[in-house]
């Protein structure tokens, strides 16, 4: 199937085949087992329902202090590099020149869902948002630069890749639900998602 446009969000269908898919998974369980998955709460103190983890100079948090990018894993350890496949899968497909400093990996057990949001923590906002899908599909909903109004929604399964970047960057996006059981890329179900950004601006990127 070849790459297509909804509402300027770049979806790459099979941009990893099964192969690639299995080794990524090694990658991102090497990323876990440094920094382990946890999972997150919201400003109000509710627990959210995926459990994540980071990869790069700096990973994406939330508790009652908030959203945030920190420079450690919330057990005080630094967060493993990017792996090295996924950095490929960024050059490929993202359209910029400026590398990722942050890996999001998501877990989406049964019943999780992510609900609508932007991603707008970033310094940067003209750098792109890289999504791969992993395991069980998910339904995919794409809005609005302003909340509410009418949305699109899609199938991603594993080995997708979404990009949100140019006027997409900003619009609201969710998981409405995973198809538990749909793939049998991760022995017990689910679905990951790896979400590559540029965070930090470019003279604390440039930093060694």
């Amino acid at each position: 199937m070849e790459p297509f446009d909804i509402r300027g969000v770049r979806i790459v269908p099979g941009a990893l085949d099964a192969s690639a898919q299995v080794d990524l998974l090694g990658d991102l369980r090497a990323v876990a087992a440094r920094a382990p998955l946890f999972h997150p709460e919201t400003a109000r103190g509710r627990r959210m329902s995926v459990r994540m983890t980071s990869a790069g100079r700096v990973g994406w948090v939330s508790d009652r202090r908030g959203y945030r990018y920190e420079p450690r894993h919330p057990s005080g350890a630094d967060w493993p590099p990017i792996p090295d496949r996924l950095l490929s899968l960024w050059r490929a497909h993202a359209g910029t020149a400026a590398p990722p400093d942050t890996c999001l990996v998501n877990f989406y057990g049964e019943g999780a869902r992510m609900g609508m949001h932007q991603d707008r923590d970033e310094a940067d906002l003209d750098q792109p948002v890289l999504s791969l899908s992993l395991g069980d599909a998910a339904l995919f909903r794409i809005g609005n630069l302003e909340r509410g109004g009418r949305t699109e929604s899609v199938w991603l399964h594993s080995g997708d890749v979404a990009v949100l970047g140019g006027k997409a960057r900003l619009l609201h996006h969710g998981i409405d639900r995973v198809r538990h059981g749909s793939s049998r890329l991760l022995p017990d179900g689910g679905r990951i998602n790896v979400t590559m950004r540029v965070a930090l601006p470019p003279a604390a990127g440039a930093r060694g």
